[in-house]
C-alpha cells in the first residue's frame, strides 16, 4: 500500500485513521435499483482490490446494498482485510422485494442489521456503524433511543465507533451526549450547501464529514461554471467537484462510488488536483446561486 493515502488522512480516534479519498460501494450492487449481485462480479472485485492498491483505507457500505450482496463481494475480494483498511457501514433501512427502501429503526431491527453486517463482511467487530436517520422523520426528532441501541452494541464489543447519517446539528449534539461520534454522513456537494455550518462544526470537533451524493447522486451535478473551470484545469467536472470537497474542510472525506476501474482511477486522481484561488471563487458561486434559488 502506498505510504501516502490519496487526499491525505484524517485521524478520528487512536485506532481509526481514514484516507480522505474513500470509496463508496453502493454502485457495486446490481443495476437498476441497487439491487441484487453486481452486473459484472469480476470487475467489482477488481475495483475493490484496486482501491486498496491505490491507498484507499476507507470503504463505505451497508448491508441493505443488494441487500447483502455488496458486503459479500467486499468479503470475497478483500478478506483477510489489510490492517489499515477500515469499513464503515450503516444501519436503519431495509429493502423490499420490489426494490423499495423503507426505514428499519426498531431496536430489534438495528441489532439484526449489525449482526447481518458482521456475518456478510466476515468480521467479529465493525469499525464504524452509522445510524441512518429516516428521511420520513422530523428534522429534530429525537434519536436518543436509536443511537442508544448502537451504543449498547458498542459496549458489548460488536462495534468500535459510531457515526450518524442524515442528521441535524441538534441530533448530533444529542448523540454526543450518549457516545462519541466519529463521522457524519449527510447530503452535501458543490451545489447542495445546506450543511455548511455542520461541516464547519465537524471540523472543529474532529469529526469526519462524509458527503453522500458528492457528485449529485441520481441527478448528476450540472453547471456551466463547473464545466468551464474543469476545462481550464484539464480535468473532468467530477474531478473538480471532488477536489473542491477535499479543499472545503480538513475533516471532509469523500466516498464516490463506481463499478469501473477506470472511473475509480479518475476519482482518485482528483485528490491530487490543485484548485487555484480564482477557480475556488468561481466554484463558490455555484453554491451561492443554488441557495439563492431556494430562498
Amino acid at each position: 500500500m502506498p505510504a501516502t493515502a490519496p487526499g491525505g488522512t484524517v485521524t478520528l480516534a487512536e485506532d481509526l485513521t481514514l484516507s480522505r479519498m474513500g470509496y463508496g460501494a453502493m454502485q457495486l450492487a446490481g443495476r437498476p435499483g441497487v439491487f441484487g449481485p453486481p452486473n459484472d462480479p469480476a470487475e467489482a472485485a477488481v475495483v475493490l482490490q484496486t482501491a486498496v492498491e491505490l491507498g484507499i483505507t476507507h470503504i463505505d457500505t451497508a448491508d441493505f446494498y443488494g441487500p447483502g450482496t455488496v458486503n459479500d463481494v467486499i468479503r470475497a475480494a478483500l478478506a483477510p482485510y489489510p490492517a489499515a483498511l477500515h469499513i464503515v457501514t450503516k444501519v436503519g433501512a431495509q429493502r423490499g422485494a420490489d426494490k423499495s427502501w423503507s426505514p428499519a429503526l426498531s431496536p430489534a431491527e438495528l441489532t439484526a442489521q449489525v449482526h447481518d453486517n458482521l456475518e456478510h463482511l466476515g468480521l467479529d467487530v465493525l469499525d464504524v456503524v452509522n445510524l441512518r436517520q429516516s428521511v420520513h422523520a422530523g428534522p429534530d426528532e429525537s434519536i436518543a433511543e436509536l443511537f442508544g441501541v448502537l451504543a449498547e452494541l458498542r459496549d458489548k464489543g460488536l462495534i468500535r465507533h459510531l457515526g450518524l447519517s442524515g442528521v441535524t446539528d441538534a441530533q448530533l449534539t444529542e448523540a454526543q451526549r450518549i457516545a462519541p461520534v466519529v463521522t457524519v454522513q449527510n447530503a452535501y456537494n458543490l451545489a447542495l450547501r445546506d450543511d455548511d455550518e455542520l461541516v464547519d462544526r465537524c471540523a472543529r470537533d474532529g469529526i469526519a464529514f462524509a458527503p453522500f451524493f458528492p457528485l449529485g447522486g441520481f441527478t448528476a451535478l450540472q453547471s456551466d461554471i463547473l464545466d468551464r473551470v474543469a476545462a481550464r484545469l484539464a480535468a473532468s467536472p467530477q474531478q473538480v467537484a471532488l477536489a473542491w470537497l477535499l479543499r472545503r474542510s480538513p475533516t471532509m472525506t469523500v466516498i464516490p462510488g463506481t463499478a469501473s476501474v477506470a472511473h475509480l482511477r479518475e476519482n482518485v486522481a482528483a485528490a491530487g488536483l490543485v484548485l487555484p484561488a480564482d477557480a475556488l471563487a468561481e466554484l463558490d458561486t455555484i453554491g451561492q446561486a443554488s441557495q439563492a434559488s431556494q430562498a
